[in-house]
């Protein structure tokens, strides 16, 4: 089983939101950086766009697959990491701790949407099947 950290919330794309001091922070899951392989190449937003949530912000692109990112929640991008471009494999070497960009939300009650840790690895189970 793949890790999943409890005090974060889940979009059914994989991407995580972690809500610390008004803005959310926003990462890929341990399962999605498994499941894409070895990730080659992650493409940032730009600081100050707006994304609505389920929109695609970015990508992560690996030797054997792209997959698209999905913002968790509506609102402003405050930071990306850029540490990302020149080391895009961190996400494989920690999902959690390699976070891709920092948003503003226009809606707190779009987290409500996320699933829970539990409700995550539920679904992670359910796409291994």
């Amino acid at each position: 089983m793949h890790k999943v950290l409890e005090n974060l919330r889940y979009s059914k794309s994989h991407e995580w939101a972690n809500l610390k001091d008004g803005t959310i922070t926003v990462g890929i899951s341990d399962f999605a950086s498994h499941h894409i392989g070895d990730v080659v190449f992650v493409d940032l937003p730009e600081v100050g766009r707006q994304f609505k949530q389920g929109e695609v912000f970015g990508a992560v692109e690996s030797v054997k697959a792209a997959a698209d990112l999905y913002s968790p929640v509506s609102g402003t991008v405050m930071a990306v990491n850029e540490v990302l471009l020149d080391t895009p494999e961190a996400l494989n070497e920690d999902a959690y701790a390699n976070w891709i960009m920092v948003i503003k939300p226009n809606n707190l009650n779009e987290l409500d949407a996320l699933l829970s840790p539990e409700a995550y690895q539920d679904h992670c189970a359910k796409e291994q099947e």
